[in-house]
This record gives structure tokens, C-alpha cells and sequence, in this order.
């Protein structure tokens, strides 16, 4: 089956790296409310999958997961390629 690739969450201005970020603590709040979704039409009813490159304190991805709910996927599963633990 074939899927389709579509941009979903746009990252605001001004958030800092998170391997800047610190302690897991600093990581979470400098990624708060870092997201939004580009179109929640596209999105609800959904499941979505997020693919991301490594993984530190799981952080970002969290908060993506967090905001693709809040504007209605059904469900949402994260891949990752590496993690530091």
C-alpha cells in the first residue's frame, strides 16, 4: 500500500537547538508549544507516522505527538534511526 508524504507541523521562529537546551528539563520547556499544524484538515481522523533522525530525551518528539492530537489524528507512531540511550 502507498502512502503519502505530506508536511504536517511547522516549527515557530526562535526555539533554540535542543542540543542546546540542557538538562531534559530545559529540553522540555524549550520545546512547549514549539509546533503547530500546518493544515488540522489534512491530519484529523488520522494516523500519522513521525520520523525523526535520533532520539535524547524524547522531547520533541512528545510535544509533536502531543500537538498532532490536540488537532485531531487519531493516532499518532514515532520511528526513530538512533537513539543516545
Amino acid at each position: 500500500m502507498r502512502r503519502k508524504l505530506t508536511p504536517t507541523l511547522k516549527k515557530r521562529h526562535g526555539v533554540q537547538p535542543q542540543s542546546k537546551s540542557g538538562s531534559p528539563e530545559g529540553r522540555r520547556a524549550n520545546i512547549a508549544g514549539a509546533y503547530t499544524v500546518l493544515d488540522p484538515s489534512v491530519i484529523k481522523g488520522k494516523r500519522i507516522m513521525i520520523i525523526d533522525d535520533i532520539i535524547t530525551t524524547g522531547s520533541t518528539l512528545s510535544e509533536c505527538v502531543k500537538t498532532l492530537l490536540l488537532a485531531g489524528a487519531e493516532d499518532v507512531v514515532c520511528a526513530t534511526l538512533a537513539s543516545t540511550r
